[in-house]
């Protein structure tokens, strides 16, 4: 009886120091590193506010998941708490949107593997890059939840340490002076000023300006919620969750707008272009330069290109191993549900949910197909979809939480760790969405809005035939 019950239930195998790595890690990706450029180009420094502003929001929801979470540590995270304080529906389709969001993700970032293993060797195709890291990453996940924190606490070890010697080295760069003569300070007013493309401008080319980049620059943060899908496997979670959630903001401000303060001073903003970022602005101050590695000469510019391969090559690999991970508890938490077949709750001897991990491999696994069949255009549909599931996910947790307080009011429970501004923040937090909706809808990602109201439809028709055949 014993071992049956170990069969069947998630073992608490994430340390704080997984927890806090996750927590950081979901923060940080190649939106970070690569997707900054088109930002830029349409509102100049002004993208450090916007980042700043965006990483409020997000602590927001993440602080309402929080104190979900920390209130019921259990798997399936805010697709539970729909379920249980909103309603069926609601569970089920928060439960599934979410996992067909990491499916596309996983997708995508199989494909990104494939590229960046492609600038070190362009003849290995990049359906067997992709399937190579899909056997690997998915191997990782089946042996024990613990492999997973590890191997994610290392992942974000990498990126972390990337940012900080990016920000030391370009504090060297203005400080020294060997940043050349257009590194400095007024770069961030200089050339039009902090706002050089307005707030919300509208030109020949489309709009410009601070708000027409929100929805870019908010998508940058997805992810995020991942430390609520870590409830029920998180070691002492009633401390480990709200100590990861709370620091997340300050690393935010460092990471990302420390970081940026720091790269465009270096450089006037002009100089970015959209298939590049203050990033690369650094190397390219680099330029020859040359370090003697053990008696060879080894030119900065080619050193430091390979290692941001490297770098960008770890956030994907880091992103499909947290889909991996959030897919499969997802899918398990909505077996526990009723809303996903029973046969997906099995657990191995290692307490991982073995055929859930298998099942969402398959279904990302469609990539490799993908990438060896069908043409790049598949995927930019993909990931309008992708768009889509993450405004509907991060509303839902917002508005889930609303549920969740007024029933904890009426029964007079003092929640654990408690939002902030709460409801206020919520309503901010909707409203905000909303508003990324709209930008979308004017800035040439209409698409995606449109596929919202045709993803519920379809949620609802599966939900109505899941009940009816439901013995």
């Amino acid at each position: 009886m014993k071992e049956n019950k170990q069969e069947t239930t998630l073992k608490r195998g994430l340390s704080n120091r997984h927890i806090q790595l996750i927590a950081l890690g979901g923060a940080i990706g190649t939106g970070l590193f690569l997707g900054i450029g088109p930002a830029a180009v349409l509102a100049g420094p002004s993208v450090i506010l916007g980042y700043a502003f965006a990483g409020i929001i997000a602590f927001f929801i993440m602080r309402q998941l929080g104190e979900m979470v920390v209130e019921e540590p259990v798997s399936g995270s805010f697709s539970h708490f729909a379920y249980k304080y909103w309603g069926s529906f609601a569970g089920y389709a928060s439960g599934w949107n979410y996992w067909i969001l990491y499916i596309l993700v996983s997708m995508s970032e199989l494909t990104a593997i494939g590229i960046y293993v492609q600038y070190w060797w362009p003849e290995i195709p990049l359906w067997t890059s992709s399937l190579f890291f899909f056997l690997a990453i998915t191997a990782l996940n089946l042996g024990s939840v613990k492999m997973f924190g590890e191997a994610e606490f290392w992942f974000s070890i990498i990126k972390v340490v990337a940012i900080v010697a990016m920000i030391v080295f370009g504090t060297y760069l203005l400080i020294s002076g060997t940043g050349g003569e257009q590194a400095s300070v007024s770069n961030l007013t200089n050339n039009g000023g902090f706002f050089p493309k307005g707030w919300f401008e509208k030109t020949e080319s489309g709009y410009q300006g601070l708000l027409a980049v929100m929805a870019i620059i908010m998508f940058s943060f997805g992810g995020l919620e991942l430390i609520g899908i870590t409830a029920a496997e998180a070691e002492n979670p009633e401390k480990n969750i709200p100590k990861a959630t709370n620091q997340v903001i300050y690393r935010i401000l460092i990471f990302y707008v420390g970081a940026l303060i720091i790269l465009f001073s270096l450089s006037p903003w002009e100089t970015i272009t959209t298939k590049s970022s203050p990033f690369v602005t650094v190397f390219d101050n680099l330029k020859g330069m040359h370090f003697n590695f053990f008696g060879t000469d080894v030119s900065a510019t080619n050193l430091i290109a390979n290692a941001l391969n490297v770098i960008v090559l770890t956030a994907a690999l880091s992103v499909y191993n947290s889909s991996v991970y959030s897919n499969s508890r997802m899918l398990y938490g909505l077996a526990e549900q009723g809303n996903a077949p029973k046969f997906l709750m099995k657990l191995s001897k290692n307490a991982v949910p073995i055929r859930a991990i298998i099942v969402s491999s398959c279904f990302a696994g469609l990539c490799i197909i993908i990438n060896k069949f069908v043409p790049d255009e598949a995927f930019k549909i993909l990931m309008s979809l992708v768009v889509s599931c993450l405004i509907i996910n991060w509303i839902m947790i917002a508005f889930t939480h609303l549920k969740f307080r007024k029933a904890k009011d009426k029964a007079q429970i003092k929640t654990k760790f408690p939002s902030f501004l709460f409801p206020l923040a919520n309503y901010i937090c909707m409203a905000f969405l909303a508003g990324i909706l709209i930008i979308m809808s004017l800035t040439g990602m209409h698409v995606s809005v449109l596929l919202i109201p045709i993803w519920l439809i379809i949620l609802y028709l599966t939900y109505i035939f899941v009940q009816k055949n439901k013995k």
